[in-house]
């Protein structure tokens, strides 16, 4: 017997629906709420249409909402002091301030957070990027 698989599914939507979402966020005319349900929303219909494609094997935890190094860093808690991150649940603005720099969202005690974001580099030779971890000594 032969069966179907794939190593990942494109994450963006068939009309760059993350992107929008992902804009409307930043730019402060969408909640946390509606990018976290689209985002929802895109894994769900990706794993419709993988099915009734007749994938056997349909891959989950391949959906990231900017950078698959960046959700590892905010898994296990290598957050860079500069921002100021409790050490609870890294929250989406820690997340895309350590992305993206200051982030008009990400506030503490209503103040704006401003901090150089983290480096981004090339994976590989392509033209993909990623979050590049800032490991320190003693780091817990």
């Amino acid at each position: 017997m032969v069966f179907a698989s794939n190593l990942g599914y494109p994450r963006i939507g068939s009309k760059r629906q993350l992107k929008h979402a992902l804009e409307r966020f930043w730019n402060g005319k969408g909640t946390e709420e509606e990018l976290i349900a689209e985002g929802k929303q895109l894994r769900i219909s990706g794993w419709r249409f993988q099915q009734e494609a007749g994938i056997d094997f349909i891959p989950s935890n391949d959906f990231s909402f900017y950078d698959h190094v960046l959700d590892t860093i905010a898994l296990v808690g290598a957050v860079p002091k500069r921002f100021g991150w409790s050490g609870q649940t890294v929250d989406l603005n820690t997340y895309f301030l350590m992305a993206r720099g200051m982030v008009k969202a990400a506030s503490r005690n209503g103040r704006i957070i401003e901090a150089p974001a983290m480096e981004m580099t090339k994976w590989f030779n392509t033209n993909y990027h990623y979050i590049v971890p800032e490991l320190e000594e003693n780091q817990q």
